[in-house]
């Protein structure tokens, strides 16, 4: 009841049925996370897309410009002086054949992040159908099928983050911590909807940004004036 007490009280804060420019926006999201944790800053982009075409998929990958604020731990498949590079790049584990069992047998999943080299696939995807429903599941698109391990650990740990397409054509993808205050918010959210942006299908017609919200992990959403696309 107390976070539900909090939550009314960030609502009469400010106009839930406006939009902000982008200084007020994040402003407004800092100042009603008011839980006891370092809440996570998250951006929801609604596309004027259709989900359910093929050609109309909006996904993409890129590193943060002050990272998430969430250190994730990363599996490594591989083999040979590429397993030796994923731990010298700093990967929480490195493991091929052992590491799948263990996951199949022992439902471990003490990772955030799993990335493997293409010829460990068709051992990785003995194990799909447990790690696609956890999003775990490597992919080349997302650069977790790869040659160079090294820079794809290096990646993750910098605060590469996936922007991918729901089934309501939403976009949801943290862009930092509250600790990272408006400037670090600000410069995160501006590389991902740029991102967003050029990632555009060329089938897309229409009004392509349909609206953009930031919000807290508990608190009210904030809708953001984006006039781009």
């Amino acid at each position: 009841m107390k976070l539900a007490k909090k939550y009314a009280e960030s609502i009469k804060s400010y106009d839930p049925s406006k939009s902000y420019d982008l200084g007020e926006a994040v402003k407004i999201v800092l100042d009603t996370a008011k839980a006891k944790f370092d809440e996570t800053i998250e951006l929801h982009v609604r596309l004027g897309v259709d989900p359910r075409q093929a050609d109309q998929q909006v996904r993409g990958v890129l590193v943060l410009p002050n990272g998430t604020g969430k250190q994730k731990k990363v599996l490594v498949i591989a083999k040979g002086d590429k397993a030796d590079a994923a731990t010298a790049a700093g990967a929480d584990y490195v493991g091929a054949e052992e590491t799948i069992q263990r996951i199949q047998s022992q439902n471990w999943f003490d990772f955030d992040v799993m990335i493997t080299t293409p010829d460990m696939m068709g051992m990785v995807g003995r194990i799909g159908r447990i790690l696609g429903p956890k999003g775990l599941m490597p992919n080349p698109k997302s650069g977790t099928v790869t040659m160079d391990v090294a820079r794809a650990v290096q990646e993750v740990k910098a605060g590469k983050v996936e922007y991918r397409l729901d089934k309501t054509a939403i976009i949801h993808c943290p862009i930092g911590k509250k600790s990272f205050g408006p400037d670090k918010i600000t410069e995160n959210f501006n590389a991902l909807m740029d991102a967003i942006v050029k990632a555009k299908p060329a089938t897309s017609k229409g009004q392509y940004i349909k609206s953009v919200t930031v919000t807290s992990t508990m608190g009210p959403g904030v809708k953001v004036t984006y006039n781009k696309g």
